[in-house]
C-alpha cells in the first residue's frame, strides 16, 4: 500500500495539507456515516486503510519508520493501546468490555457501555475520550482526556493520549451529520429540480 496514494498526497505534500487530506478523507468514510448501510463494510475497511496510511506517513516523517515501532503505533489512536488491559475494582468488567468493544470498531457500544458506569474515574473519562477521538469528535475528545490526566496525572497511557491529540491539532471537532440520509438527499435534488423547471419554464 502507497499511503500517499491513499490520501492523495505526494511525500512533498507538508504535514499541514496531509492532516488536511486525512480529516477530508475521515469525514467521508467515518463508519458513523454508515450506520445501517449496506456500504457500511467497505467504509469501515476504507477507514482502517486510512488511518494506516496517516500513521504510516506521520511516523515516517518523524523518524519511527516504518518498522516495528511504526507498527506498533498504528495500532494505536490518539494514544490508545489496542491491548487489554487487567483491571480492578467496581467497574472492572465493564471497562474490559469497553476497551474490547473500541477495538472491534464498535463505538456505539464502547459509549453505551460507558453510560451505565456507576462512577465516573480517570479510566472513564480517558475511554470515553478515546470513543471520542476515533469518532472525530476532537474537541470532546480533549477535555475528556484532560480530565483523565488531572485525575490520574501518573497515569503515562493518558498523557500520551491528551499530548497525541494536541499535536494533531484538535481539528474542531467535527461531527457527523447522523441526520442526513440518501433520502434526504433525494428529496433536495427533487426540490431543486422543480425549482428550475418552474423558473427555466421546463428546464435548460
Amino acid at each position: 500500500m502507497d499511503p500517499y496514494k491513499v490520501l492523495g498526497v505526494t511525500p512533498q505534500t507538508n504535514d499541514d495539507d496531509v492532516k488536511r487530506a486525512y480529516r477530508e478523507l475521515a469525514r467521508k468514510y467515518h463508519p458513523d456515516n454508515y450506520i445501517n448501510n449496506p456500504l457500511a463494510d467497505l467504509a469501515e475497511a476504507r477507514m482502517k486503510e486510512i488511518n494506516e496510511a496517516y500513521d504510516m506517513i506521520m511516523n515516517e516523517r518523524s523518524g519511527r519508520g516504518q518498522g516495528a515501532a511504526g507498527a506498533g503505533a498504528r495500532q494505536q489512536y490518539g494514544g490508545y493501546s489496542s491491548q487489554q488491559r487487567t483491571y480492578t475494582g467496581a467497574n472492572a468488567a465493564l471497562y474490559s468490555q469497553v476497551r474490547q468493544a473500541i477495538n472491534q470498531g464498535n463505538l456505539g457500544m464502547a459509549e453505551a457501555l460507558l453510560q451505565r458506569a456507576g462512577a465516573r474515574d480517570a479510566e472513564w473519562f480517558y475511554l470515553m475520550g478515546t470513543v471520542y477521538y476515533r469518532k472525530g469528535w476532537y474537541d470532546e475528545a480533549g477535555r475528556a482526556y484532560t480530565q483523565a490526566c488531572q485525575m490520574d496525572p501518573s497515569n503515562s497511557e493518558y498523557r500520551t493520549a491528551l499530548n497525541n491529540l494536541n499535536m494533531s491539532g484538535g481539528y474542531g471537532g467535527y461531527r457527523p451529520m447522523a441526520e442526513a440520509s440518501m433520502c434526504d438527499f433525494c428529496l433536495q435534488m427533487a426540490v431543486c429540480n422543480c425549482c428550475l423547471n418552474a423558473c427555466c419554464g421546463g428546464g435548460c
